[in-house]
Order: C-alpha cells, then sequence, then structure tokens
C-alpha cells in the first residue's frame, strides 16, 4: 500500500506535468507566460526528488553520488535563476510523465478499475486490461525517452553556454551544468551513448572541413575535456533497482 511519502513523491510529478505543459503551450503558442509556472514546475521537481539532509560526512558523499540529489540540486538552481529557461524543463518532464503514468497504473488504477481476469484457472485475478496496455506503452518507450533525454541535457549545455556569452543567463550556468553532465556520464550509458554519437558527428564535420588550424584547435580542446572529464570523478553507488535509469 502507498505511504504518504509515496502519495507526496507523485504529487510533486503531476504538478511538475501540469504547470510545465501550461509553460510550454503557452510557450509554443508565442503568448506572455507568467514565470510562475515555471517556478511551479520546479517545484513539482524539488517536491518529487526532495532529500532530507543528515549531519554526518557519509551521508553527504553518497549523496553527491545520487543522481536524484543531483536532479535536486539542478532543479534548485533552475527554480532560483532569475531567467527562465524553457528547454531546462523537458528532461525532468520526460521523467514525471513516467513516474506519474507507472504511479496511475500501480496504485490508482486499483483503487478505482476492477480486476481483470486471472492469468490461469483458479489463479489470482490479473490487472485490468487498460493497466496492462499502460504497462505495455511504458516498457516499450522507456528507451527512447531516455536517449531524449540524454541528448536533450546535451542541447541544455549548448543553450546555457551561448547564453552565457550573450549575456542571457548567469556565466556560472555552464560550470554548473558541464559538471552536472560529467557526472551524468559516469553514471548513464544513455548519456554515454548520447556524448559519443555527438562527438563523431563533430569529428566527421571537422575533418570534412579540411581546416589544420581549426583541426588543431578541436583536438587540443578535446583532449582538455577528456582529461578534465577523467580525473577527480566521483564513482556512482550501484544502482538500486528501482532507480531512474
Amino acid at each position: 500500500m502507498a505511504t504518504t511519502q509515496h502519495y507526496l513523491w507523485a504529487s510533486g510529478h503531476f504538478i511538475l506535468l501540469l504547470a510545465s505543459f501550461r509553460y510550454y503551450l503557452g510557450w509554443v503558442t508565442f503568448k506572455a507566460v507568467p514565470t510562475w509556472w515555471f517556478k511551479a514546475s520546479f517545484t513539482g521537481a524539488l517536491i518529487s526528488y526532495a532529500i532530507t539532509p543528515q549531519p554526518n560526512l557519509a551521508y553527504v558523499k553518497r549523496a553527491l553520488t545520487d543522481e536524484n540529489v543531483q536532479y535536486f540540486l539542478l532543479a534548485l538552481y533552475w527554480f532560483s535563476s532569475r531567467t527562465p529557461i524553457a528547454i531546462t524543463l523537458l528532461p525532468y518532464m520526460i521523467f514525471s510523465l513516467f513516474h506519474a503514468l507507472t504511479f496511475t497504473r500501480t496504485t490508482l488504477f486499483p483503487q478505482f478499475l476492477p480486476p481483470g481476469p486471472p492469468a490461469s484457472a483458479g489463479g489470482p485475478p490479473g490487472p485490468h486490461p487498460l493497466a496492462k496496455r499502460l504497462q505495455a506503452w511504458v516498457k516499450a518507450n522507456y528507451d527512447t525517452a531516455m536517449k531524449l533525454v540524454a541528448y536533450t541535457e546535451l542541447v541544455v549545455f549548448v543553450r546555457v553556454f551561448l547564453g552565457a556569452i550573450t549575456f542571457q543567463n548567469a556565466i556560472i550556468a555552464p560550470l554548473l551544468y558541464v559538471h552536472f553532465l560529467r557526472q551524468r556520464y559516469y553514471q548513464s550509458a544513455f548519456t554515454r551513448n548520447a556524448i559519443a554519437t555527438t562527438t563523431s558527428l563533430i569529428d566527421k564535420y571537422i575533418t570534412k572541413a579540411n581546416n589544420p588550424i581549426v583541426s588543431q584547435v578541436y583536438d587540443k580542446i578535446k583532449m582538455l575535456v577528456q582529461r578534465w572529464g577523467g580525473s577527480g570523478i566521483i564513482e556512482p553507488q550501484p544502482t538500486p533497482a528501482n532507480a531512474r535509469r
């Protein structure tokens, strides 16, 4: 049976979905949308990814390797930012969609829908057919959604990097976000694949351009990034069975 904490966790995901949908609806139709909707979306994220700190070093060390903590801290930064950046909501929306659907299937449906027929004669009742279809959809689309999240997070970095150069967002934003991506690289196979694919495309473009100066600059930047990315990384802890990825 779901606990109060579980319902609170789910409420955060539903708040995020509803508020972000309203924000994006105005954004894509070029209508003025109050910043309140953006902050409401990340309020939902903060509720869902909330952490309970403990006053000891061991907890802090574990927390730094926990992806829920990383997304919580990132949500806190976006929530406190002066200028909303619409695309930063998309990864959270995708996560919340799958969490909300799973919560609906496992917790809400059994309360409102009758059970389905048993899988075998004399066996216990099975889930309602609608719950089965929802579970099948989630399972079939999960990997694709996680790939979309990984590529979107790379786009977010490009957005905040260019935003820092053009003074559209804080200079610290790309610095914080690249550290976030660095940790995601070591924790998520989807992120590693997205970075590898993107790097391969850039390599092909640079080779095709056949410009020695550009190639030398690119190779040096690539070498520095690789050295930085592999130094002092916090090794992730084993991922629990019910973790997001």
